[in-house]
């Protein structure tokens, strides 16, 4: 499985919407924007916890922005992560 199918199932285990902001699979570093999906009643900082337990356990540094605004796309969370 390449880095990203990885990235894939974990958002998609979390059942959230994404979209790659940045791919840099040669330095293994990706942004990812996060939106929660329109029935997901969970607050965003508990899916935030789920995201960071899944990247963690992948061995993934994991950094967020907590609604940020600086984006083309609307999105709940920015995530940085690193292998």
């Amino acid at each position: 499985m390449t880095e990203r199918q990885l990235i894939q199932e974990i958002l998609n285990t979390v059942s959230l919407i994404y979209d790659f902001e940045n791919a840099d699979e040669d330095t293994s570093e990706y942004t990812l924007l996060i939106t929660q999906q329109d029935n997901d009643n969970r607050d965003l900082e508990t899916v935030n916890t789920e995201m960071r337990h899944y990247f963690e356990d992948a061995n993934f540094d994991y950094k967020e922005e907590l609604h940020p605004t600086n984006t083309d796309k609307p999105a709940d969370v920015r995530v940085t992560i690193k292998r």
